[in-house]
């Protein structure tokens, strides 16, 4: 997901990783919230014409929405749980997964996901799209789960005591958040083992940035590894770059793979951290009005620079790969992106839940609209299904020499940096 510094406009991607800063009515107690609790009614209006006002499209994706607010607010609803259920069945219409309703709990999670800290264990979790079991991603690194011996691929069967059998990602969150210093006990079944884990939880700090210094047959080179474009992202890119550049490294690889996105601003100013000048991105709305997001002239190197990218590489990933590729700043290496390019905005309803609004799209500096298209990298470079397996089992393998893509980067970027060197040695001496 995507959203400005002034809290407005936002993109979503596979998977919500924003800090939202909200819009429109406040989270504190009203008149009109008092109002609601009678009138749920006022809810659906409420979300209707938020739509009617900013959705990108004015044909609203050829659904004739007049009569779609007549048939909605021609029923009777007798409970805020009635006019949630409208109004996912009303959003349906539009056809748009970006554009959707969350309770006021989702609206919570989302934030409290995507802030760059949260309270619990330590844990990526997702449900299996064929057996439907709750299933670990990866501990966090330094975390309690971490701590206690977790892996990736385990997958949890009960959250104190109580089976997640048909339980969904939402529920098991709730479940396995709460105050730092409490417990919670994860049974995790590791092939035919079942395994009671109590753990302690406590405040967790997500770091999208990883970086190191290598030396490599590039010679000695930056591999940072971005994950999300959190709140805390671009000053943690600030800290690598600075750093990497004491030690004398030669050039940089990027590494976006598998980075769904976050905050528009954050992608923006790790850009300009690139770039000395030219377009970063451009949004334009249904009245084809266009917000233009420039460098300005402050970049922190000017080092050769490749960028990893595979189809996991989306939204903010695909506006800051897309500036440094249609500026001919970067080297883009690995394979297509996920072509997400509409932007939402995020706004907090009357009783606490949230809309999210497909109000614009986003265009990359030369003018392309990568939604659905996503960007194409300049050198291709696929993962067999063996490579991608052994990847997913072992994710301390990413980014090194056991990394096919990675190696590809390192060769690719060695090549860069001999061709920067040799037009330097080219250039005509200065006089003096």
């Amino acid at each position: 997901m995507i959203i400005t510094k002034r809290g407005l406009v936002v993109g979503a991607t596979a998977v919500v990783l924003t800090t939202v800063a909200v819009t429109g009515a406040g989270l504190h107690l009203s008149q009109s919230q008092a109002f609601f609790r009678e009138s749920p009614k006022e809810l659906v209006d409420e979300v209707w014409q938020i739509i009617d006002r900013t959705y990108v499209d004015a044909t609203f994706n050829q659904v004739d929405w007049q009569a779609v607010r007549n048939d909605y607010l021609n029923r009777s609803y007798s409970s805020k749980e009635d006019a949630y259920k409208a109004i996912r069945e009303m959003l349906e219409k539009l056809d748009d997964p970006y554009t959707r309703f969350m309770s006021p709990e989702e609206f919570k999670n989302m934030q409290i996901d995507t802030s760059g800290e949260l309270t619990g264990v330590g844990i990526q979790i997702a449900q299996d799209e064929e057996t439907k079991k709750l299933m670990v991603i990866a501990p966090i690194e330094d975390t309690p789960a971490y701590k206690a011996g977790i892996l990736a691929k385990d997958t949890i069967v009960k959250i104190d005591g109580k089976s997640t059998e048909g339980m969904n990602v939402n529920d098991a969150v709730q479940l396995i958040r709460g105050e730092p210093g409490t417990t919670v006990t994860l049974t995790i079944q590791r092939g035919d083992r079942e395994i009671d884990y109590q753990l302690s939880r406590a405040r967790i700090e997500i770091h999208p940035v990883r970086y190191s210094y290598r030396n490599s047959p590039a010679g000695a080179i930056g591999y940072i590894r971005l994950n999300q474009f959190s709140a805390i992202a671009a000053q943690e890119m600030r800290d690598a770059i600075k750093d990497l550049e004491k030690q004398q490294i030669t050039g940089y690889i990027l590494d976006l793979r598998s980075n769904p996105g976050g905050l528009l601003y954050s992608s923006i100013e790790i850009a300009r951290m690139w770039l000395s000048e030219g377009t970063i991105v451009s949004t334009v709305n249904r009245q084809g009005e266009t917000d233009r997001q420039r460098a300005n002239n402050h970049p922190l190197t000017d080092k050769p620079l490749v960028v990893i990218v595979d189809g996991g590489s989306a939204s903010a990933s695909e506006i800051l790969s897309g500036a440094l590729q249609d500026n001919k700043r970067a080297v883009l290496v690995g394979t297509q992106t996920f072509g997400k390019g509409l932007v939402q905005s995020v706004r907090g309803l009357e009783d606490g839940s949230g809309l999210a609004v497909t109000i614009a799209k986003y265009l990359t500096p030369s003018g392309r609209d990568i939604n659905k298209a996503g960007i194409h990298p300049d050198i291709v470079f696929e993962l067999t299904d063996t490579q991608r397996k052994e990847l997913q089992q072992d994710r301390t393998k990413i980014g090194t020499e056991g990394d096919p893509q990675y190696v590809k980067a390192v060769d690719t970027l060695k090549q860069e940096i001999a061709a920067k060197q040799n037009n330097r040695a080219a250039a005509p001496p200065r006089s003096r």
